[in-house]
């Protein structure tokens, strides 16, 4: 088992920055699938970013290509989400995500596949 505690949420506005962190309690998922999802209320959870081997391959939602950038820090159990040029649309629960794989996510990504998950950091986008 891992436990995922994310960190980094909060409020902003429009064409500002935040950087999201997810820290697992092993190194036992840093290297295989970990992701991004976010929920707005009265929304499905939707993928955002995924990375896999510790960053040998990465996608990302087209919502949000070119402005967010996930990434590793293996030798600290972490995954980062860098966020860039925040929109309002980007108003959700971030979560972080993690699960045993043998290759890169394909797309859209399915939250159902995702064993472990994290509680959740709020990021608020203001107009």
């Amino acid at each position: 088992q891992v436990q995922l505690v994310e960190s980094g949420g909060g409020s902003v506005e429009a064409g500002g920055s935040l950087r999201l962190s997810c820290a697992a309690s092993s190194s036992s998922y840093i290297r295989n699938c970990m992701g991004w999802f976010r929920q707005a209320p009265g929304k499905e959870r939707e993928g955002v970013a995924s990375i896999y081997g510790g960053g040998i391959y990465t996608g990302y939602a087209d919502s949000v290509k070119g402005r967010f950038t996930i990434s590793t820090d293996n030798a600290k159990n972490t995954m980062y989400l860098q966020m860039n040029s925040l929109k309002p649309e980007d108003t959700a629960m971030y979560y972080c995500a993690a699960r045993a794989c043998r290759g890169p996510e394909l797309w859209p990504l399915q939250s159902t596949k995702y064993t472990y998950w994290g509680q959740g950091t709020q990021v608020t986008v203001s107009s």
